[in-house]
């Protein structure tokens, strides 16, 4: 056999996989891409879940140490909305969920809101999460 002819079969039995390669990077750069934004949606769940508790700790905090009703419920929500300013793509709702504003008891507040979340991949599944957090009423609260 000439060495003209062995190197002619074996390229012609590589020219099968010619620009394989290629085609691999045009259908797995879109599902990797996709991989990563999925990650990122759920990174965003998962700190905004991270907010919201700590939303609901200040706001219960915040409610805690104040003179009358009025005012506790004013604050913790003061409280919860600058805390999820750049959370939440909604309206931030703040709920009491303890009985009454007497003396060595409970405050407890429920705080939730809507997530953005899986909204940055263009899916618009509504994600509203909710924290709740308890803090006893001071007895050197305010007085005036």
């Amino acid at each position: 056999m000439d060495l003209s002819r062995i190197t002619s079969r074996l390229r012609q039995a590589g020219a099968g996989d010619r620009g394989l390669s290629t085609i691999e990077v045009v259908i797995l750069a879109p599902v990797m891409i996709l991989f990563i934004l999925v990650l990122v949606a759920f990174g965003q769940l998962v700190d905004g879940r991270g907010a919201l508790d700590g939303a609901a700790r200040d706001a219960a905090r915040a409610g805690s140490i104040q003179k009358d009703h009025g005012t506790a419920i004013a604050e913790a929500r003061r409280a919860a909305e600058s805390n999820l300013a750049d959370v939440c793509s909604g309206p931030v709702s703040v709920v009491q969920k303890s009985a009454g504003f007497e003396p060595d008891t409970l405050f407890t507040v429920e705080v939730s809101c809507e997530v953005r979340g899986l909204g940055s991949l263009g899916l618009n599944i509504p994600t509203t999460l909710s924290a709740s957090f308890s803090s006893p009423l001071d007895p050197y609260r305010r007085t005036a």
